[in-house]
């Protein structure tokens, strides 16, 4: 017999196997000697109250002896022979839509504008160390993208995307905990993940395909609206039918691209705001209702929402235990973004508080056209670099004293590894987010009694939640509307937001550019 079992357990007894199957069969009445197979599912906790619960949905089989629990199977066959597709892009779309190509029997050939890990992890220690800052290698652009050393959170709400089961799997076969498989809010950690990348690239490399690092890719090739191929920086051209265009939300000089190109381009939602950190104990104990928080439970994350003058404001990129990291892809700009390892055990959380943006917002960029969104965006973060200190030290003040518009005289330590400068972020910050910001932290004050404090800070600024751009593309062959053979995808495309989302999108572009080609080699 197979069954699906929800139990509601303690911390303790839900860190302890042994614990809780024993508790299942108990609960099943049977003997341990009739169980088959015993399969977490689920991990949750509930901390609505003070007696803190852990929810686990657990598949058992049992009185069935023979039963075989069949395991993911990947079919990474030998391309070297077949059929090129081009991917423009390694991050988590770029790669996984390599994967996929590869199950499919289709030889991908990667273009780069980073560098490998390896050498991507250098160019962030200068970053961190306030030395020098590579505009093709840093937090944003190299090998696995911008998730690579900015955390790796796998949570998505967009179930209905794809199948999130096969992307998490992926990446337990390439290296990731199982925890992942069961977790409400799997998380991989920076610490972590650009092994699992590294092991990726080998999976794609030994199956015959190809990555070529600090391969910018400077101009598409296109013809009577149909791809040819890409110009790279090095003067190569490379001819191709087919190109995954998977650059990620930073990736400006392709929409630039694009646009004086004429390849139409839309305008999409996005938003922008700042970063803040909070003392991890904070958070525990107002999450946890305690002053210290339980050996067997995660430091805790929170999630806050609250609608601010018709605009919505938002916690983003939760990183509880983390960092704050400098996340600037061009010179003279400043952007910060957030990251935790797999322990999670800094004594810093930090989370994006962001503002929807509209288009009313971005009357004074409108000569800009559909690019009025990047440029209001890029207009943020000088304004930031502007306020900062030297290099990628950032701006910073006080929570308290940011909503009370007062400059803080003093800043609190932070996890911000190039250093703080105190700035007025409530004067110069424009008056559409920062009026907003305000009023929300007043109200997450009341949602979370703590959170509104002057032992919190400020950090500017946080711009890059997602692209105001969208590549469109037509829904069911996923081709660009007007171009043939550019297959828009992934968060640069603006149709995906975070590792899953673009995984998924990359499989499935994979997938179209695999039917087109079959459809057509049944025509002719």
């Amino acid at each position: 017999m197979q069954k699906i079992i929800k139990i509601i357990l303690s911390p303790k007894e839900a860190a302890s196997e042994e614990i809780y199957k024993s508790i299942v069969i108990k609960k099943l009445a049977i003997n341990n000697d009739r169980l088959s197979h015993f399969q977490l599912l689920k991990k949750s906790i509930d901390a609505r109250n003070s007696n803190i619960k852990i929810n686990l949905e657990v598949f058992v089989v049992y009185d069935e002896p023979s039963y075989v629990h069949k395991k993911p199977d990947f079919n990474y066959q030998d391309v070297s022979k077949q059929q090129v597709i081009v991917v423009v892009g390694a991050g988590p779309a770029g790669l996984f839509s390599a994967l996929r190509l590869i199950e499919l029997g289709y030889k991908p050939i990667i273009f780069e504008r980073g560098k490998t890990v390896s050498e991507r992890k250098k160019d962030i220690a200068l970053i961190n160390r306030n030395i020098n800052l590579n505009e093709d290698s840093n937090y944003g652009f190299g090998e696995g993208g911008a998730g690579t050393f900015s955390d790796g959170k796998l949570y998505t709400r967009s179930k209905k995307r794809g199948d999130t089961n096969k992307i998490f799997n992926i990446l337990k076969f390439h290296g990731a905990d199982e925890k992942i498989l069961t977790d409400a809010h799997p998380h991989i950690g920076s610490d972590i993940l650009p092994q699992i990348i590294v092991n990726i690239r080998n999976t794609i490399i030994n199956a015959g395909g190809e990555i070529n690092y600090e391969s910018k890719v400077i101009d598409l090739i296109v013809e009577n609206n149909e791809f040819k191929g890409v110009k790279l920086n090095n003067g190569d051209k490379f001819y191709a039918r087919n190109v995954i265009l998977a650059t990620g939300h930073s990736a400006r000089d392709i929409y630039e691209l694009l646009h004086n190109k004429n390849i139409k381009l839309e305008s999409k939602p996005f938003a922008m705001g700042v970063r803040v950190e909070h003392p991890q104990e904070l958070i525990d104990s107002i999450q946890y209702h305690t002053d210290i928080r339980s050996n067997y439970l995660p430091a805790a994350s929170y999630s806050l929402v609250n609608q601010v003058k018709d605009r919505g404001v938002y916690s983003f990129c939760m990183c509880p235990g983390g960092f704050i990291v400098p996340a600037a892809t061009s010179q003279n700009e400043m952007l910060v973004n957030g990251m935790s390892p797999s322990n999670r055990n800094s004594p810093y959380a930090n989370s994006g508080i962001v503002v929807e943006i509209k288009d009313e917002d971005l009357k004074e960029y409108s000569e800009y056209g559909v690019l009025a969104g990047l440029k209001f965006q890029q207009h943020l973060e000088k304004m930031a670099f502007m306020n900062g200190g030297s290099g990628q030290i950032a701006p910073a003040q006080r929570l308290h004293d940011f909503v009370n518009a007062k400059l803080s005289p003093s800043l609190p330590d932070s996890s911000y590894i190039p250093g703080l400068i105190s700035s007025p972020i409530h004067f110069w910050l424009p008056e559409n987010i920062s009026s907003r910001l305000k009023i929300a932290f007043k109200m997450f004050g009341k949602k979370m009694f703590g959170f509104l404090t002057n032992d919190a800070v400020v950090l500017g600024v946080e711009s890059r939640t997602s692209s105001p751009i969208r590549i469109p593309r037509d829904s069911e062959t996923f081709e660009h509307v007007q171009v043939k053979g550019i297959y828009p995808c992934g968060e640069g495309a603006g149709y995906s937001g975070g590792i899953v989302s673009s995984a998924i999108d990359g499989e499935k572009c994979a997938e179209k550019i695999a039917e087109k080609i079959n459809l057509f080699n049944l025509r002719t």
